[in-house]
């Protein structure tokens, strides 16, 4: 049993541990990651999951863009410690925090991933979003929060200023 609570600073370091364990060498040198530099992940809805021992299971962040002059967020990264993988914590994750994104009044949820995992959660490929390359465009993905929010949003993807 895993329980979903927000991330604090306390948990950075086992969070980036988390984070090398689950992907690949020189994970810091993707795309996404220069839409995180110089800019922290938003507090309200970074979730980490523990279980009864507070071992952590997995952890979500998110993190504040532009998507041409529309206000958006970046979801990711998104992991699971192997031993808790197959156990659903991962969508645990996505739903929780993507629930609390929408009640704090975001309209829009951006990621660069597979298709056939986060369609699950609501998640369409998007045309006309632009992020730094080398990005694939076939995975990036998007969330309307509210209806139509993804209407007429286009353009590049850049860090929030």
């Amino acid at each position: 049993m895993f329980t979903l609570r927000q991330e604090t600073d306390d948990d950075w370091w086992e969070v980036e541990a988390l984070y090398d364990l689950c992907f690949a060498p020189g994970r810091e040198a993707l795309s996404s990651y220069r839409l995180r530099d110089g800019v922290a992940p938003l507090a309200s809805l970074s979730r980490v999951a523990r279980d009864d021992q507070g071992i952590l299971g997995g952890a979500i962040r998110f993190w504040p863009v532009r998507i041409g002059p529309a206000d958006g967020l970046l979801l990711g990264p998104v992991a699971v410690h192997p031993t808790a993988q197959g156990e659903g914590l991962g969508g645990a994750l996505i739903r929780d925090s993507v629930e609390q994104a929408r009640t704090d009044g975001w309209a829009r949820v951006l990621l660069v991933g597979d298709e056939p995992y986060y369609k699950r959660f609501g998640f369409t490929r998007l045309s006309g979003v632009d992020m730094p390359p080398p990005t694939n465009p076939a995975r990036v993905l998007g969330l309307a929060l509210r209806p139509s929010a993804w209407d007429h949003v286009q353009g590049e993807v850049a860090p929030s200023a």
